[in-house]
């Protein structure tokens, strides 16, 4: 499975600026996630997947929750992350992720 970031309009890529700020532990088990994902899709080991919102899904790793929408078959764009702080998703993160994955669509 391809896994791409999303980019806004200037070129940045917020969930990438998110994993490059993490500690360096933190960073390595998220990009081993995602390379894992990349690798073996879905059946992908020590990853945890959830359905948000209709196109909207979840990537569990550890604290941190990566959200993303499947663009094609086989092709992952992540929209958003952030470290979990309760029991719900938080309004505001969600939004952000709903806002840029109708960007992405449209």
């Amino acid at each position: 499975m391809k896994v791409a970031f999303y980019t806004t309009a200037p070129g940045r890529s917020p969930v990438l600026d998110y994993i490059r700020d993490l500690s360096k532990p933190e960073r390595a088990r998220v990009l081993e996630a995602l390379d894992q994902i990349e690798r073996h899709g879905f059946d992908a080991v020590r990853v945890q997947f959830r359905q948000i919102e209709g196109k909207l899904w979840e990537i569990r790793v550890s604290a941190h929750r990566v959200l993303y929408v499947l663009v094609q078959r086989e092709e992952m764009v992540l929209l958003h992350a952030y470290k979990k702080q309760g029991q719900k998703l938080p309004p505001r993160e969600r939004e952000v992720a709903i806002k840029r994955m109708k960007e992405l669509l449209s």
